[in-house]
């Protein structure tokens, strides 16, 4: 499957008194569906993924995936501490036609979690994993830099196709390319421009295109008696063939023009929840091979980046997405809100992001 463009890790909406608000998900994702982003990562580490339930987890999946376009990739947050969980939630999301899975390292019992351990982790989630693999490495919250040499022999399993790595640094990027650049590439389905096609998307697609019950026929009108004209089907999805590498997504808005140029194919970042088009006009100005432009367009959301998703965090993205015509709402405690000075903060440094 191809993983390309802006996938950003969305929140999971909270009553103020800390219930799910399914309704606001839903709506917030209806609305993703509408910008130009790619497609959509739930139960990430922006989506508070730590402090819901199994069974609320379950359901931000079956929320998400009734609302969004049948045009965006849905990758599914299911990294647990153990295999046999990590599993259970893959299982789940595969029934809901996600696309891939994403599973962060595990990480509280860092002290006996050496190369080996995670290098059997992984293996054994892929070899049973429904949905293909994406490796996630996210330091600043597990305090485990994923190792180069673990994801270099993990790029060679079948089910593995990829790597989102949140550690902020250009120079880990282009590292993980380069030992990655090995593995044998994979022939996955894209459209007629080159974007990603997934096996729901055929499915949708296929079933667009099968004639209508209520298509009138010659009889029909021939026979005097009343007929309802229907709509002629639509053509179904028309798609090509791509040759793709594992494929390496960076976390970072702040350096994501940079990571670009050092080998990454997109990103699944924070930013994008309440700016989704100030993030795509990195990617496409870098598409386009347009350097100045696309510098231009990346020293824009750094500032943002720096105060609202890693100085405020969770919070503070939450306000900004209250600010640019999304549903933030609070997080679920301990994070608490803003002060009113922060969030003063954060909409003075979205006056030049509004969506």
């Amino acid at each position: 499957m191809l993983l390309e463009g802006i996938l950003p890790p969305i929140t999971t909406c909270f009553y103020a008194d800390g219930r799910p608000y399914w309704r606001k998900l839903e709506q917030n994702v209806e609305h993703y569906s509408r910008t130009p982003l790619a497609g959509l990562t739930l139960l990430g580490s922006t989506g508070e993924s730590v402090m819901l339930s199994d069974e609320e987890s379950r359901e931000v999946l079956r929320v998400a995936r009734g609302a969004a376009a049948a045009d965006k990739v849905l990758i599914a947050g299911v990294g647990r501490e153990s295999v046999i969980e990590t599993l259970r939630l893959a299982e789940y999301a595969a029934q809901f036609d996600y696309d891939a899975v994403l599973v962060r390292t595990p990480h509280f019992y860092r002290p006996q979690l050496r190369n080996r351990e995670m290098l059997t982790y992984y293996q054994a989630v892929a070899d049973r994993s429904p949905l293909p693999v994406l490796l996630y490495s996210v330091p600043a919250l597990t305090a485990y830099d994923l190792p180069i040499e673990v994801i270099a022999e993990l790029s060679t399993h079948p089910n593995i196709i990829g790597v989102k790595d949140s550690s902020g640094r250009v120079e880990r990027i282009a590292d993980i390319a380069q030992a990655t650049r090995h593995v044998k590439k994979r022939t996955v389905t894209v459209t007629t421009v080159f974007t990603a096609v997934t096996s729901r998307m055929l499915s949708a697609g296929q079933e667009s295109s099968s004639p209508a019950a209520t298509f009138v026929t010659a009889d029909q009108l021939g026979s005097g008696s009343m007929a309802v004209a229907a709509a002629p089907p639509k053509p179904g999805l028309q798609t090509r063939t791509r040759q793709v590498g594992f494929q390496v997504l960076t976390g970072s808005g702040r350096n994501f023009y940079a990571c670009l140029q050092a080998g990454a194919s997109g990103g699944v970042i924070s930013l994008a929840n309440f700016a989704p088009q100030a993030v795509h006009e990195i990617y496409t100005a870098w598409k386009d091979q347009d350097e100045a432009l696309a510098a231009e367009k990346q020293e824009r959301v750094v500032r943002p980046e720096l105060e609202i998703c890693v100085r405020f965090g969770i919070p503070g993205v939450k306000h900004a997405l209250d600010v640019n015509g999304y549903f933030g709402g609070r997080a679920r405690m301990p994070l608490l809100p803003l002060t009113s000075d922060e969030r003063q903060t954060v909409e003075s440094l979205l006056l030049d992001l509004r969506n």
